[in-house]
């Protein structure tokens, strides 16, 4: 029935640098949960671990001042 049918496969590498990025934010969140002391500091945590990346990527331009 599908023979006819051309079938393209897709292989992704991108499991090992996800795994780093995980790791790297697990990281961060279990530093910030570290310094927390209520319930809506460990909220802030999470969130804090969800948007260091981007302020470590804008820092890090802003010293190489590529922009």
């Amino acid at each position: 029935m599908f023979k006819d049918k051309k079938h393209i496969q897709t292989i992704r590498h991108e499991g090992p640098m996800g795994f780093i990025l995980f790791l790297a934010w697990f990281g961060a969140l279990v530093y910030f949960i570290n310094h927390a002391n209520g319930f809506w500091e460990v909220v802030l945590a999470f969130l804090q671990a969800c948007v260091w990346p981007a302020l470590v990527l804008y820092k890090v331009l802003e010293l190489l001042a590529l922009s």
